[in-house]
């Protein structure tokens, strides 16, 4: 049993309690955030442009709403699904998050964003559909 005093801390992935020598609980979780780093230092640049690119062309759809409806439905449509699919399959949190919640729960709040935005996606495709928006 963990006895909670002033030299335990958290894991770095899982968020359990571990004594203040370690960094992880096991090698699990030291794999998997190792296998997490590598993947986000490999795609943190496609990841970022590929973010900006369509965060960017949500703001224009909705400008571009008022002049041509179906271009800014459209475009905030196809922009929230890509970054719903970006999020899903790589869930990058900020490091702040990671350092508050630990890389776990960071990486399934990303996949619950995703998640989000897919069903946003999907609502605006419907009221446009039925014509209310």
């Amino acid at each position: 049993m963990i006895v909670h005093g002033d030299n335990m801390k958290q894991c770095e992935y899982c968020a359990k309690e571990i004594s203040y020598h370690e960094m992880y609980c096991s090698d699990d979780c030291e794999s998997k955030s190792k296998a997490f780093f590598e993947k986000r230092e490999r795609f943190s640049k496609p990841f970022s442009v590929i973010n900006g690119i369509f965060v960017l062309a949500i703001g224009i759809s909705i400008f571009g709403y008022s002049f041509l409806p179906e271009f800014g439905v459209w475009g905030v449509v196809s922009s929230l699904t890509i970054l719903s699919v970006l999020y899903f399959f790589l869930p990058f949190p900020p490091d702040v998050m990671i350092n508050k919640i630990k890389l776990k729960k960071s990486v399934r709040f990303c996949r619950i964003l995703s998640a989000v935005l897919l069903t946003l996606a999907i609502i605006v495709t419907a009221l446009h559909l039925v014509k209310i928006i």
